[in-house]
């Protein structure tokens, strides 16, 4: 489209397209959340990974149609070889970091817990760099390392999740800080035809298009797939990417910048606050679980090595519990129910404390045994939202 109707040469238009093809499912699930609206079945993961997925394919696709721009010998396919090289490689050091760090925590013992962080931090640019030094994509490595260790048990978990969380905000805003400095709304007014028009294409036919046909064969419905279509937000990796081509002297690499700096101001403005209207049309809204605060925390240390964990069970309005003390359900011994969250309120259990309707058990036992506790009151087989682990 860029190239077709803006003038642009068929590379310059790719690396638009490829800056561009970013998407941020943060700021979709921030929207959503103020508005207290869920997504139904497997719409938010999907989102998840995709998010989380096309980071990197986006720094290669810029990065190797930049260099094809400023060298003009280069070939296209070329980038063929290197893509797979890049991606194998960042996939293989990426999982294996994950496995590697997730043993290391689990048997050094520093004497600080205050030094965890900086040693995990140190490991993530450790995995970054060595990646990158041998051929690897260290974006995708990075990111299947952080896989890894969410789905793993080791010390310090949730403080370390918390320590990441609050270093990524911070990064988050370090960054809108610096790219507001290099943006001047005056010259944002020549672009604003043409990149309208070019956010309207990417909204309405490009998104679609790609989305319907990369899940041809899901067995996700149509609703489905038109709310993963139209939840494609712009955050702030395309405007990054976007001074790429700046640094590297390409060719309409300022009309680029603006463009994609509008592009992504109009996603959020079109995009963003259409969303739980989308969802509620589609009908693939869902209620957003109540996250609940509790006055306690588990943590995993090196010298309590087992795989329990904390979860929310919440009880259906037709379980079999309900009117029940917790001593006739008879629950594995491996269970312990730790607190109950009823309504607005935390009730301490014992055995008499009877069972109502829409309680949320918070319950610390292992895998198995959750699956044991879910099958007698009735609640699903899934991990919840509000689950709490080591």
């Amino acid at each position: 489209f860029a190239a077709g109707v803006l003038g642009f040469s068929l590379l310059e238009g790719l690396l638009l397209g490829a800056i561009v093809s970013s998407t941020d499912a943060a700021a979709v699930f921030a929207v959503l959340r103020a508005r207290s609206v869920g997504l139904k079945g497997q719409i938010k993961p999907l989102l998840e990974l995709e998010s989380g997925s096309n980071d990197p394919m986006a720094v290669f696709l810029t990065v190797g149609l930049t260099g094809l721009l400023v060298n003009r010998n280069s070939s296209l396919l070329g980038l063929i070889p290197v893509f797979f090289q890049q991606m194998a490689l960042g996939a293989f050091f990426g999982y294996g970091m994950g496995r590697a760090m997730v043993f290391i925590l689990n048997r050094i013992k520093l004497e600080y817990e205050g030094l965890y962080p900086v040693f995990t931090l140190a490991l993530v640019v450790l995995t970054y760099g060595a990646t990158a030094s041998l051929g690897g994509n260290g974006f995708l490595a990075v990111y299947v390392a952080g896989l890894v260790m969410s789905n793993s048990d080791f010390i310090h978990k949730q403080s370390l999740i918390r320590f990441n969380d609050g270093l990524a905000w911070l990064m988050q805003i370090t960054m809108f800080l610096t790219l507001g400095l290099l943006v001047f709304p005056s010259r944002l007014f020549p672009v604003i035809t043409v990149g309208l028009l070019v956010a309207l294409f990417l909204m309405f036919v490009a998104r679609p298009v790609s989305v319907f046909l990369a899940l041809a064969l899901a067995k996700a419905g149509w609703r489905e797939k038109a709310m993963i279509s139209w939840v494609g937000l712009r955050g702030a990796v395309p405007i990054i990417l976007a001074t790429f081509p700046l640094l590297a002297g390409v060719p309409q690499a300022d009309m680029i910048f603006n463009l994609v700096f509008f592009i992504v101001l109009t996603s959020v403005l079109i995009q963003g606050t259409t969303l739980p209207l989308a969802a509620r049309w589609l009908g693939v809204d869902a209620l957003l679980p109540v996250q609940r605060r509790y006055p306690l925390e588990f943590i995993q240390t090196g010298d309590f090595k087992i795989k329990s964990g904390l979860v929310e069970i919440t009880i259906p309005q037709d379980s079999p519990a309900v009117g029940r003390r917790i001593v006739e359900l008879k629950l594995p011994r491996e269970a312990l129910i730790v607190l109950i969250g009823r309504e607005d309120q935390l009730v301490l259990p014992n055995g008499g404390t009877v069972i109502e309707a829409l309680d949320t058990l918070l319950v610390m036992a292992d895998k198995r045994t959750r699956a044991k506790v879910r099958a007698i009151v009735g609640s699903p087989d899934e991990t919840e939202p509000g689950t709490i682990e080591p």
